[in-house]
């Protein structure tokens, strides 16, 4: 799996425009699924694109 397809938290927090903490809550509760590397977290960029999807079939 290529860096790239990897995005931190922090990008993530920037692309849904919210905190950080925002994030790790969408984690805990399951609905963001994340990988761990050693201490760090990280998200797949295929289950953010599932996530927004997600979002999207929820708003109409």
């Amino acid at each position: 799996m290529p860096a790239a397809d990897l995005l931190t938290l922090d990008q993530v927090a920037e692309r849904l425009q919210v905190s950080r903490w925002t994030v790790y809550q969408l984690i805990w509760a399951g609905d963001l699924p994340s990988v761990h590397l050693g201490r760090c977290h990280r998200v797949r960029a295929q289950d953010f694109e599932r996530f927004l999807e997600h979002l999207g079939s929820q708003a109409t």
